[in-house]
């Protein structure tokens, strides 16, 4: 015998709602960051945070190298205060992150992403090298 189990989906309806509740969030929080790096830092588009060790006085301690960066990629004169407090703006705002790995983030797009290099496509890098002949 077939018996039928309930189906508890919401509507689409209600999930466009949600969809919509959360892209209003996310435009606001970007929106936020964007006026608060530029209150740090005028002018502040592009952060980037590189985890590096230093050595103080033979004693090695991490670190973190702060860029801050204009929309052409120029870097914004900032003071270390600024810098420092570019980089603890973002630790709050994106308290999930991996801040032990290279992260940007875009203050027009509101993406954080890891910030690996990588080399040109044109470069012929895109798989395994090939060996030299």
């Amino acid at each position: 015998m077939n018996t039928s189990k309930p189906i508890h989906r919401a509507p689409r309806a209600a999930l466009a709602v949600l969809g919509a509740h959360r892209a209003r969030r996310r435009l606001a929080r970007r929106e936020v960051i964007a006026r608060q790096l530029d209150a740090i830092a005028p002018g502040t588009v592009h952060v980037r945070t590189v985890p590096v060790q230093t050595d103080r006085d033979g004693e090695q301690r991490a670190a973190t190298w702060v860029v801050l960066d204009d929309v052409l990629g120029l870097p914004v004169k900032a003071d270390r205060t600024g810098h420092r407090a570019a980089r603890g703006l973002l630790v709050r705002m994106f308290p999930g992150a991996d801040w032990s790995r290279a992260l940007a983030y875009d203050a027009r797009t509101g993406d954080l992403r890891l910030d690996e290099p990588a080399a040109p496509a044109a470069l012929g890098f895109e798989g395994a090298p090939e060996p030299l002949r």
